[in-house]
């Protein structure tokens, strides 16, 4: 039997009310040149049932459970590792592929770039809101050279936090180093950047896909996550120059009070959080003290300030919006699109 041409690899853990509407959009694209590869890292929801229940009716899907919960980072390698084609389609377990989505990538992997990089629309958690039409911004595609990798770098990134964007070459997948960026929560911008690509890389400027924004099972460990994990990942790559690194990701960015106000409307800027990532920097005395303040004040009270501050000062939002919409429809987190 011929092996497909592209594996779509999910990671999955927990997700039973949202995989199912996940896999209904990929299904119906499906052709004989493309496979289903669902790895579930040990699940204690319904999220086997589900699975089983699909993969019956379903002879290009396959699903692996696994015995127990390994971290995202790893459980995505394990989705590679199992599939056949040649090449990963990496996606998260909740969102959506649009309408014609799979053709538009096959026509691209037949070209055999090394790296496929596929535009999104991001929505609200129940797709009733579109935050924003293109992740990327661009109306034409793009391709890049090999060699071309801090070029690459400074046009995807930070979007490229956001796995489901990512079709690699499986053979350069695991001829790559993997290990070092378990834990990250972002082993494939690792895999990506660690060094140069040996083919070209190609950016499709449509949006194939729809994010489901705000329902990262990592919500309450955003602020660990895009205030010291993904700074720390992205200026680990001694190819990429450090002024485009810092034209895209400061080396800490949580050195603004803006940014601790609202991490800590959100609820993910914590004492705890001031005491791992903020106490030990060499940030100034006071500068510290009012870090301090803001992680002690109670959440509720920042939660409301920030939204009565988004609605008196900025463009008057739906009711129904959160202060955690309002925060990505008004461009206050950027680029933080990793789908957990």
């Amino acid at each position: 039997m011929k092996a497909p041409l592209l594996s779509i690899c999910i990671a999955t853990y927990n997700r039973a009310d949202f995989i199912g509407e996940t896999l209904d959009s990929i299904t119906s694209q499906l052709t004989d040149e493309v496979e289903i590869v669902v790895v579930d890292g040990a699940s204690t929801d319904n999220t086997q049932k589900v699975m089983e229940n699909y993969a019956a009716g379903c002879p290009s899907l396959r699903y692996i459970r696994l015995p127990q919960k390994g971290g995202v980072d790893q459980d995505f390698c394990k989705a590679v590792e199992y599939a056949n084609g040649e090449y990963c389609w990496l996606f998260p377990d909740d969102d959506l592929f649009k309408p014609g989505a799979i053709q538009r990538v096959l026509q691209e992997l037949r070209n055999k770039h090394s790296l496929v990089i596929v535009n999104a629309s991001v929505m609200n958690r129940d797709f009733s809101v579109l935050f924003q039409l293109s992740m990327l911004g661009n109306t034409e595609d793009e391709i890049y050279q090999p060699g071309d990798l801090d070029a690459l770098f400074s046009r995807i990134v930070p979007t490229i936090s956001f796995i489901g964007c990512v079709v690699i070459k499986r053979d350069l997948w695991l001829q790559r180093e993997r290990a070092r960026y378990f834990g990250t929560e972002f082993i494939h911008v690792g895999v990506i950047f660690q060094e140069q690509l040996p083919g070209t890389a190609y950016v499709i400027a449509q949006p194939y896909i729809s994010i489901r924004y705000g329902n990262a099972q990592w919500t309450s460990r955003s602020f660990e996550i895009w205030m010291q994990k993904w700074p720390r990942l992205i200026w680990s790559f001694p190819l990429i120059s450090d002024e485009t690194k810092r034209k895209r990701v400061k080396p800490e960015p949580w050195r603004r009070l803006k940014t601790l106000r609202l991490y800590r409307a959100l609820g993910s800027y914590s004492p705890e959080m001031y005491e791992m990532i903020v106490a030990p920097s060499s940030a100034s005395a006071l500068w510290k003290l009012l870090a301090l303040a803001i992680s002690r004040i109670p959440q509720p009270t920042w939660n409301a300030y920030m939204l009565w501050y988004f609605k008196t000062f900025k463009n008057k939002p739906k009711k129904q919006m959160t202060i955690y919409d309002l925060a990505i429809s008004r461009g206050n987190i950027t680029g933080n699109l990793c789908r957990k």
